[in-house]
């Protein structure tokens, strides 16, 4: 009684094709296909703009490193 049998799914399957129809189950199964890709894309785009923003981060430690004059430093002690 407490497990539901094949006769519950049954039931359950022709509520929901008479509630939603015949076509609209696979125009919404579409719909979610779509959203799910939409999804990974921006999830890519946003893994790509954050590497290109840590590249240009190493860039700009890069120079500021190489610009640094030796006179900044303090004389060594022979």
């Amino acid at each position: 009684m407490g497990s539901m049998s094949i006769w519950h799914w049954l039931i359950v399957a022709v509520v929901v094709l008479l509630l939603f129809g015949r076509g609209k189950i696979p125009e919404l199964m579409g719909d979610v296909a779509k959203g799910i890709k939409n999804f990974k894309a921006g999830m890519k785009e946003d893994e790509q703009a954050a590497a290109e923003k840590a590249k240009e981060l190493e860039a700009k430690a890069a120079e500021t490193v190489q610009t640094q004059t030796p006179a900044s430093q303090p004389p060594k002690a022979s």
